[in-house]
């Protein structure tokens, strides 16, 4: 039987090449996941008495776009958020979780051919894998920028050639960036949204971690495009309540941008989208429109930095993160360390290895791992000392 020439030489995804590694060992000690980026502080209560307030609504057909009240709801909180004014009825699509929408807007709107050559999609190295298979699906080459520590840590606008932008119809970038926590400030933004129109490309802005940074609150794309008065077709935004309200299990985010491109990936979600159940609409409303459980859940991270500065700020591999709840940790060989942490620790994090590729110049993740401080309290100091352990080389 034949598969699809497109996806064949895509890597397992990072969690089950993460089983692979370790799962053939015994842990060291009582399991500790420090692998997956899962919140665990307690959600607002809210969250359940609203589903289950409209219960009723499970036997109905949900709208696909997002009810009038959550769309509306969002474009509010961009405003409050962004100082971005969106029409909701015609700038704002609700997802699935983000990583549905991200996947589409390739499909909806990466053409096949661009200036007479294959279309490219750009993404920096490493990268969240939706943008690469999203990229084969619609039929373009992905490019993978690089996005090191010389870089800092996010894509050089001013080294990417010409030739190589006549050719790009999207441009990936996460800010907050997965894995290394790096901001793109108003001025990347800026000179980003400047390139997209020289060169007719979209900006397809992942921001679903936004709203956990350590000193200042990041900007966001639509925020850049209302304040340079930039083509609001030029980029999309995504958000999502699984890291902002601590949600993951509810599946709710949403996609603004250009009435076009939102025209476009509504379509396109009408043949083929999930929408989200009206009870969870209803508690995502609650949600987007509810800041004191964010400022608290912002609180608990920055408490989490401490932890972090504090247990391994000597270490020479170890750089505060500016925003999200990952460390990005330089130690050496990230497999091989991942496996030693887990054989001495029981602690799983993840080989930086598994969320990059070699785009030809060797895979920039190689020698880090990502480790999501997710964990509270005593658990977190025991997942930090076990990584000092590890870092300082002893046995224990």
């Amino acid at each position: 039987m034949q598969f699809p020439e497109r996806f064949s030489n895509l890597p397992d995804y990072a969690f089950p090449r993460l089983r692979k590694l370790l799962d053939g060992h015994a842990p060291g000690a009582a399991p500790l996941r420090m692998d997956i980026g899962e919140p665990r502080q307690p959600f607002p209560a809210f969250v359940a008495e609203t589903i289950a307030a409209h219960a009723a609504d499970w036997g109905r057909y949900p709208p696909n776009d997002g009810t009038p009240e959550l769309r509306a709801a969002i474009a509010i909180w961009l405003g409050r958020r962004f100082g971005a004014q969106v029409d909701p009825d015609h700038q704002v699509l609700a997802l699935n979780g983000t990583r549905e929408g991200l996947f589409a807007a390739a499909i909806a709107l990466c053409p096949e051919r661009k200036a007479g050559a294959q279309a490219a999609v750009l993404m920096p190295n490493p990268f969240y894998q939706v943008y690469a298979a999203a990229a084969r699906a619609a039929g373009a080459e992905p490019v993978f920028l690089p996005a090191t520590a010389d870089t800092g840590f996010l894509p050089d606008l001013d080294t990417i050639p010409n030739a190589l932008l006549e050719r790009t119809a999207l441009f990936y970038l996460c800010s907050p960036a997965n894995p290394q926590g790096a901001i793109a400030d108003e001025a990347y933004l800026t000179r980003l949204l400047e390139l997209a129109e020289r060169f007719d490309f979209r900006l397809v802005s992942d921001e679903c971690y936004s709203e956990i940074w350590r000193d200042a609150p990041p900007p966001g794309a639509l925020g850049v495009v209302a304040r340079t008065g930039s083509d609001p077709e030029r980029a999309l935004a995504f958000h999502s309540l699984s890291k902002r309200s601590g949600v993951p299990g509810l599946r709710a985010g949403f996609v603004a941008g250009g009435a076009g491109a939102i025209a476009a990936m509504k379509k396109l979600r009408a043949y083929g989208g999930a929408p989200l159940p009206l009870p969870i609409q209803h508690a995502a409303t609650r949600l987007w429109t509810d800041e004191a459980h964010v400022e608290a859940a912002r609180a608990d991270w920055q408490a989490k930095y401490r932890q972090a500065d504090a247990a391994l700020g000597a270490f020479p591999g170890y750089r505060p993160p500016e925003a999200g709840f990952f460390l990005w940790l330089e130690v050496g060989d990230g497999a091989a360390f991942a496996l030693r942490l887990w054989q001495r620790h029981g602690v799983r994090v993840l080989p930086g290895a598994y969320l990059a590729t070699d785009a030809g110049t060797g895979n920039p993740g190689d020698s880090y791992v990502r480790v999501a401080i997710v964990a509270n309290g005593a658990e977190l100091d025991t997942g930090l000392a076990a990584l000092a352990d590890v870092l300082a080389g002893h046995e224990t």
